[in-house]
């Protein structure tokens, strides 16, 4: 690949549901690094895309009633889906990848096979633990609690047969990789993956199901479907062409220049693709940058713990460039970083409406105020520079390559820290020469201050120059106001002072980044907050899908306890109900009937503690007597009823009185 070429790729999102703030991060980081190597005048390929198969997408499908296809189309191509986002947050991406393209799934194929060929991968059979969010395998010692050591969740019982891929065949490779090169960045990350994945053993990997059926098949072996990391880790390449006719950029651009991916995933980036690139025999990577998590009081966002941000939400009342410079401005990139809407506003307001703002507005309107909106000829330079002169444009003919240092070694935070280094000391410079006191004088001081704003709108334009990867429509802005011509817009013209017109035709135009004002923002993210909460709050009912209403002083009459579930299995010859045997602390056990068959597995529901009514008299359902009601909440999502039993905490004991 040239060194004229680029290829940047965020991980293809799984759309389970719609995508959060931490996925615009990613994405938005990407499309930053991705516009300054355009800048820099590369010829970039950017990715992103969506990652559609697996066991979790095909459940969910099936419990809103459609196909799986039906389901993941709606939440990449619907309404406010990943696509309008992405246009919403103007992200730059040249391709978009789905796994569930027809020219994806066919070079998955080819690409199982030839690893199949070459006798890296075989069959046998899985026996384990499975962690169904995350779709990952996991082995007893490599559980912590018991439970996931990725998302901290309850993993099940799996076994069946299955392919693997002899990944352990390139442990010594993928160590030596990890270890001796800058392969994984940041190198905090090296140890983790060294020492808690390759140094205890690396196990082979399981690389297809029989279990369920939303995946891509595996053509010579019917019933087998390619499991997420092959399926999904490919998509880098088949994208580009490889094992495809739909494109033929692989030569040109593979290998990429940066895999950027959320922490979490980068086993799966700095072990397993490798591996299997090694297999195929085709050049690595030439690095993997994963990035911190965006955490919300104290822990990671997650769809499923139901604590995300909407961006859509955030771009809408703050502006699209708004967001997208506090995303970059705020978290170490390689960190984890604390987000709140406070954080939010305060960061608006005092890089945004008064550094930045500040000096453009302040600026031109001196300009337009004392010149007319066009400086004297001449003006760019002065006879005898003053010691502020020299510093403003000392600082400001230095930056870009300071920026460009922090960019080409994926800080983009600290890029974002120089240029509003120089932007604060041009805020300083204004006071310091005292523009309007120097007006005061024109005959005298005219020619002064023409030159000071003159290095005023000079630093002003280089420093929009090296914002624009992060704030590309309001840098356009920028640019008119201080009447910036497409030639003082480029890399180059960033490294060289007085590439401005001293005769460039300046205008106030609207303000840039109003002030936020704190105390009414946060009042509307809250009302707005509190409505997501009341939409999403299900109907309670004291038996699952009874259409009975029940006021609140004769629901409160019931006794609720707290009932452990000693066992739990389908009633014959009903689709809906589930037979409960349970203990309620009475040392007898208790047999309830509930309609709940489509929502629950039975061995979902096992050693689980629920709540349940105990003071009602026994009836009759299918024949078998039911001696109360477990308490259920039903709600709509995307138009479809769904039902959740009340579960409380295991370590309340049976027969709990609860109300």
């Amino acid at each position: 690949m040239s060194d004229n070429r680029f290829y940047i790729t965020t991980p293809i999102y799984y759309p389970s549901d719609k995508l959060h703030i931490g996925h615009t991060y990613c994405t938005v980081a990407t499309d930053a690094i991705a516009r300054y190597q355009r800048l820099r005048g590369r010829e970039v390929m950017f990715l992103t895309g969506t990652d559609e198969h697996g066991q979790k997408i095909e459940d969910k499908a099936a419990e809103a009633g459609v196909s799986p296809k039906e389901f993941v189309d709606k939440i990449v191509c619907g309404d406010r889906g990943v696509l309008d986002l992405w246009k919403l947050m103007n992200i730059s991406n040249d391709r978009f990848i789905r796994t569930t393209d027809d020219y994806h799934v066919s070079a998955i194929q080819k690409i199982f096979k030839k690893m199949y060929e070459n006798g890296d991968i075989y069959k046998g059979k899985y026996v384990g633990k499975y962690c169904k969010p995350c779709e990952s395998f996991w082995t007893e010692s490599q559980l912590v609690d018991g439970k996931c050591p990725d998302c901290g969740r309850e993993v099940q019982d799996a076994e069946e047969e299955a392919y693997f891929f002899r990944l352990s065949k390139y442990a010594d490779r993928i160590q030596d990789l990890l270890e001796n090169t800058d392969f994984l960045e940041p190198r905090s990350r090296v140890n983790e993956m060294v020492n808690n994945f390759i140094k205890p053993g690396l196990e082979d990997l399981c690389v297809s199901r029989t279990s369920f059926t939303w995946g891509v098949p595996v053509d010579f072996d019917p019933g087998h479907v390619v499991y997420v990391w092959v399926d999904a880790l490919s998509n880098y390449i088949t994208a580009l062409g490889y094992d495809n006719d739909k494109y033929d950029d692989f030569d040109k651009f593979w290998p990429a220049d940066v895999h950027i991916v959320g922490k979490e995933i980068v086993r799966f980036h700095s072990i397993i693709w490798p591996a299997m690139l090694m297999s195929l025999g085709l050049p690595l990577p030439k690095k993997v940058f994963g990035h911190g998590w965006l955490l919300l009081d104290g822990g990671k966002m997650s769809k499923s713990k139901g604590n995300v941000v909407d961006p859509y939400i955030l771009a809408e009342m703050f502006g699209v460039d708004a967001l997208r410079f506090f995303l970059m401005r705020t978290f170490p990139f390689g960190s984890d970083g604390n987000f709140s809407n406070e954080l939010l506003i305060q960061t608006i307001n005092t890089d945004l409406a008064n550094d930045l703002g500040n000096l453009v507005s302040r600026t031109t309107a001196m300009v337009g105020k004392y010149f007319g909106g066009q400086l004297p000829a001449g003006c760019k330079t002065w006879a005898e520079p003053q010691e502020v002169d020299t510093q403003l444009i000392g600082m400001a003919s230095a930056l870009r390559d300071a920026y460009q240092k922090d960019m080409d070694t994926y800080a983009p935070h600290k890029a974002l820290e120089e240029v509003f280094k120089v932007i604060q000391r041009a805020n300083k410079y204004i006071d310091e020469n005292a523009p309007w006191a120097l007006a005061k004088d024109m005959e005298q001081s005219g020619a002064r201050l023409a030159h000071v704003l003159y290095n005023l709108l000079e630093t002003t334009r280089i420093c929009g120059v090296l914002l624009t990867p992060f704030m590309p429509e309001s840098m356009d802005k920028l640019f008119a106001q201080i009447g910036a011509c497409e030639g003082c817009r480029t890399w180059d013209s960033a490294g060289v002072w007085g590439s401005l017109s001293d005769t460039a035709t300046v205008s106030k135009g609207e303000n840039l980044f109003p002030r936020v004002d704190a105390e009414k923002a946060l009042e509307e993210l809250e009302r707005v907050a509190e409505e997501a909460k009341k939409a999403a709050l299900p109907a309670l009912e004291v038996e699952p899908l009874s259409q009975e209403q029940v006021d609140f002083d004769t629901f409160c009459k019931n006794d609720l306890r707290a009932v452990k579930v000693v066992n739990c299995e389908n009633v014959k010859k009903s689709n809906k109900l589930l037979k409960f045997t349970l203990d309620d602390g009475t040392g007898t056990p208790r047999q309830i009937l509930s309609g709940i068959a489509q929502y629950y597995k039975p061995e979902e529901l096992m050693g689980k503690t629920l709540v349940a009514i105990v003071n009602l008299p026994p009836r009759k359902m299918m024949g078998q007597e039911s001696q109360g009601m477990l308490i259920s909440a039903v709600h709509t999502e995307r138009g479809e009823e769904k039902l959740n039993l009340l579960m409380v905490s295991d370590a309340i004991p049976a027969g709990a009185k609860l109300c």
